[in-house]
Parts: C-alpha cells; structure tokens; sequence
C-alpha cells in the first residue's frame, strides 16, 4: 500500500510539473518548425494584430489539448491506451512551441487565463477517462475533428501575406486529423450528440474569451 502511495504521488507531482512547464512557456518542440526557411513578410498593425489574435487562440487551444490527454492518460484503464493518449499529447507540445514561438514574433503574449485553461482541460479529460478507455478515444476523435475545423477558420482568417502563422496552423490540422483517425482505428466510440454539441459551446465559449485575454 505504502509503494503504491508514492507511485500515485509521484505521478501527481509530474502532472503538476508537466502543468507549470507548459502555462510556463517552457516548452520544447521536438520537431521542427514549419515556418522555418519561410521569410517573413511585413504586416500592416492591424494585419499583425490579427495574426497575433488568432494564434493567441490556437496557443489556448494547445494548453487545452495538452490538459485534456495528460487527464485522460491519468486515469487511462490499460498502459496502452495511456500511452496512446501521451504520444498524441508529445505532438501537441510541438504546436505549443510552434504557437508560443510565432506569437513571440509578433510582439504578442499567450493568454493571462493559460491556468484555467489547463485545470478545466484536465479536469474534463480525466472524466471522459473515467468513462472507459473506448469512450475517452471517442473524445479524442470528436476533439480533433472540431480542432481540424476550427483551424480551417483560422486560415482562412490570416492575412494573405503572413505564410509563417499559415505553415504551422497546416502542420497543426494535419497532425489533428492524424490523431483523430488513430483514435477511430483504436475503436473510438461515436459520442452522443448532445455532448459533441456541448463541446463547440465550451470551444466557442474559450475562443471568445483567448481572442481578447
């Protein structure tokens, strides 16, 4: 019993360290940037703060995603599915980066609600865990879908001229739609739509709120 007390209390302190690095920016990609060798081009001040907005959202959006596998690989019932779910989470630190490092040149910071973003991440992705191993693949793949979709918008959003946000936002969408179909393949269960629903209105509702804080 005592063994197994500090396992789980070692596993909750490197989720805390784990949490820290990454509302911390301290985060390194292990994959390389897809905007390197793309040259910079000049932006107008309002094209710049768009470009800024929008990846503000998205680096919201990957402190959320980094949350949500590292709760569902927390609770995960089998050493398969949880390291399923941090192999897709070590990609996601690669778009934290990636975000982290465009909006640093475009002069802008992430946004001040980073923590809650994570807490409530987590606390969601360890209940949809909680739910069985099939269930919490099915949160993946409906997470992913949506992610892959609202980054079609952000795309089509950026200013025309601003390649180096565009080349990571579609590396982003590739890795998203990748992680969504290993999670069909795995046996993702098809969520209710009742909770696909509930999930756009929490996504929007996160968006609205990263896009200005």
């Amino acid at each position: 019993m005592r063994n197994r007390q500090f396992s789980l209390l070692d596993h909750i302190i490197c989720e805390l360290d784990h949490g820290l690095r990454s509302i911390n920016q301290r985060n390194i990609a292990h994959r390389r940037n897809p905007a390197d060798g793309i040259h910079e081009q000049k932006l107008s001040a309002d094209e710049q703060k768009t470009a800024a907005d929008l990846m503000r959202v998205n680096h919201a959006g990957e402190i959320a995603a980094q949350a949500l596998y590292r709760g569902q690989a927390f609770v995960a019932k089998t050493s398969v599915q949880r390291e399923h779910l941090l192999a897709a989470g070590k990609e996601e630190e690669d778009h934290l980066a990636w975000c982290e490092s465009r909006l640093n040149e475009l002069h802008d910071k992430p946004s001040y609600l980073a923590p809650l973003w994570y807490a409530g991440s987590f606390s969601i992705g360890a209940a949809a865990g909680l739910a069985g191993d099939r269930w919490s693949l099915g949160f993946v793949e409906e997470t992913e879908v949506q992610v892959s979709e609202h980054l079609d918008g952000h795309l089509s959003r950026l200013p025309n001229n601003d390649e180096r946000s565009r080349a990571i936002l579609r590396k982003m969408r590739d890795d998203e739609a990748e992680h969504a179909e290993k999670a069909r393949q795995a046996g993702a269960k098809n969520l209710p739509q009742a909770i696909k629903f509930a999930m756009r209105q929490v996504a929007k509702v996160m968006t609205y709120i990263s896009y200005r804080i």
